[in-house]
Parts: structure tokens; C-alpha cells; sequence
């Protein structure tokens, strides 16, 4: 069976505005993310795809995209390919974060995130996602590793 997720993705991506009203939606369940205004790009399991527009309300006092945007960003795109990825009797939760800022971030970005290993099912554990923030130019930003905790429905 599919994920929830997944299915709506595939019944709005390929619509005009489809991605955006996507996008909307998740920000909807999750409004927090809503203050970067996402756009998912593409999702399919084990890899999401997510771009932010440099403007004024992620900006910090240099001019440049704020570093708490970029994590919130990054929690987005892992967050959503994980619940694209773990079969529906599963959830999942972030258990924790750990981020490298390279480069000041000072266009639109990107962020692509994929599992740091293939997810392994048992009745609960660690899954690892590494997420990539790259800039207009493809220079990488900001990497960020996520660790989500996957278990069982109850």
C-alpha cells in the first residue's frame, strides 16, 4: 500500500499549480514550515526535492537566508521523504539534527533529501537522511544529517 503522502503528491504534482497547492497543503497539517513558503519540486520515496525564495522574511541582519531557515527547510524535505518512504503502519518523528553551514546563502535555494542508508524495518529505530541546501549556482550551502525515529503505528 502506498503512503497518504505520496498519493496526494502524485494526484496534485502533475496539475497546474499542482506543486504549489501541495506544498500548501503540508503547510497546512505542519504550519510552522509555512514561514519559508516551500515549494516541493519533486518527491518519490527516498528522495524529496524542496526550493525557498530568497526574500525578506528569511533573511537575517547580513542580507543573506537565515540559518534557521535552512534547518527548517532541511526538517521539511527529510521529514516529508521519510513519510513518502516508511510504509503506512509506520510513523515517524525527528530525533535529532546536526548542520554544517559552508556558505553564505545569499540566492534561492534547494534542498534534496535522501536516506544516508537504506531503511531497515524493525519494530523501531533510527533512519538517517542527509539533506544538501545548494544555492542558484549549485554551490552547496548547508548540509545538514537528520536522524528520525521510525516505529510502528499504534
Amino acid at each position: 500500500m502506498e503512503p497518504k503522502t505520496l498519493g496526494i503528491w502524485k494526484s496534485f504534482a502533475s496539475k497546474p499549480g499542482g506543486k504549489w497547492a501541495f506544498s500548501r497543503l503540508i503547510c497546512l497539517k505542519a504550519p510552522y514550515f509555512g514561514s519559508i513558503k516551500p515549494l516541493f519540486v519533486e518527491l518519490r520515496p527516498e528522495y524529496s526535492e524542496v526550493h525557498i525564495k530568497k526574500r525578506r522574511a528569511v533573511l537575517n541582519h547580513i542580507g543573506t537566508v537565515h540559518a534557521i531557515a535552512m534547518c527548517n527547510m532541511a526538517e521539511l524535505a527529510a521529514g516529508v521523504m521519510t513519510d513518502v518512504t516508511i510504509p503506512p503502519t509506520h510513523r515517524w518523528i525527528p530525533k535529532g539534527m546536526t548542520v554544517r553551514y559552508l556558505e553564505k546563502a545569499e540566492s534561492n535555494l534547494r534542498a534534496i533529501a535522501i536516506p544516508a542508508s537504506p531503511l531497515k524495518l524493525g519494530s523501531a529505530g533510527e533512519y538517517a537522511v542527509n539533506v544538501d541546501v545548494v544555492n542558484t549556482n549549485n554551490i552547496k550551502v548547508f548540509t545538514a544529517s537528520i536522524t528520525m525515529w521510525v516505529s510502528p503505528k499504534r
